[in-house]
């Protein structure tokens, strides 16, 4: 059967958010505890954890879609078994929510807090890091490919 992936409340005041970045794209299989997602409140931004192990089947929501409200589906996780074209009512996958214009983004946040795009070795895979990480790289001019991560399989924290 297939999961909706809600938009979680990372603080108890927390009503909506912004997707800033999807870590995941369509038909990449996640183990609870794999990082999905980058969601930016209106204090921090946090990375957001799979609770369950499947498949990404859809991502309903695309990445710097603001005003998203809690709860409401952001994407579908197949369990074994599972149809790649499971769906969810119309009602449950709607999300009130507008992609961010460049303009917004120019003035709600300094192009200087955002982390850098998640690192590409020469070979093409990704390199697996925490944004803070990929960021005290970039300043200090490390090349992520030449460091090994300590963090869970192998992810440089």
């Amino acid at each position: 059967m297939a999961l909706e992936i809600l938009m979680p409340a990372l603080s108890p005041t927390m009503e909506e958010g912004t997707l800033a970045k999807w870590l995941v794209a369509e038909g990449d299989r996640v183990q609870s505890g794999d990082l999905l997602a980058e969601i930016e409140t209106d204090k921090a931004t946090m990375e957001f954890e799979a609770v369950d192990e499947g498949v990404i089947g859809k991502l309903l929501v695309a990445e710097g879609t603001a005003n998203v409200k809690v709860n409401s589906a952001i994407a579908i996780l197949l369990e074994e078994g599972d149809a790649a074209d499971a769906t969810v009512s119309p009602a449950q996958s709607a999300a009130a929510a507008a992609p961010l214009t460049h303009e917004a983004n120019a003035v709600d946040a300094p192009a200087a807090t955002a982390a850098p795009a998640a690192a590409i070795s020469n070979d093409g895979t990704r390199i697996f890091a925490s944004p803070l990480a990929r960021r005290i790289a970039a300043d200090q001019g490390l090349d992520l490919a030449k460091i090994t991560g300590s963090g869970p399989k192998g992810r440089i924290v």
